[in-house]
């Protein structure tokens, strides 16, 4: 039996959950291999040929190789994981989360010490309450009428 996932309407964000978390198994155990020095050089050595070696989808192996970040977070990859792919291409953290984002280091680096991005755009589809029913709507008390 599905679970509900009230969280799937968020626009634009992906939750890692037990259902990610099995799609990416093989994506995120291939990404901890890389702290290893020898697991390093051997991938950058040939990428396609270390691929290979892990029982992961065609398109899990096309989304590294094209270092695509989003589009193995939406495959089960995990951002904590996804970050030894990062390390290994000699990149900060910052500098993959702007790419994540579209913009560049510097970019990434002034909108967060700026306070973040603005919340336009990223609210759950059913902000005023009615995707949520276990919260009461904005602006509304808890308390029944005449209480």
């Amino acid at each position: 039996m599905a679970l509900d996932k009230p969280y799937k309407d968020i626009p634009g964000t992906t939750i890692f959950d037990a259902e990610q978390s099995r799609l990416g198994f093989h994506l995120n155990q291939f990404c901890m291999s890389l702290m290893q020095a020898e697991n390093r050089a051997r991938f950058k050595a040939d990428e396609r040929a270390y691929l290979d070696q892990w029982p992961m989808s065609e398109e899990q192996k096309q989304a590294v190789l094209a270092r695509d970040l989003n589009w193995c977070i939406r495959l089960g990859g995990n951002i904590y994981f996804l970050a030894k792919i990062g390390a290994t291409d000699g990149k900060s953290f910052q500098q993959m989360a702007g790419s994540m984002t579209g913009m560049t280091e510097e970019e990434y680096r002034d909108m967060m010490i700026s306070g973040g991005r603005s919340i336009e755009g990223n609210r759950r589809l059913g902000e005023d309450g009615s995707a949520q029913p276990h919260r009461q709507p904005q602006g509304k008390s808890n308390q029944k009428a005449g209480a």
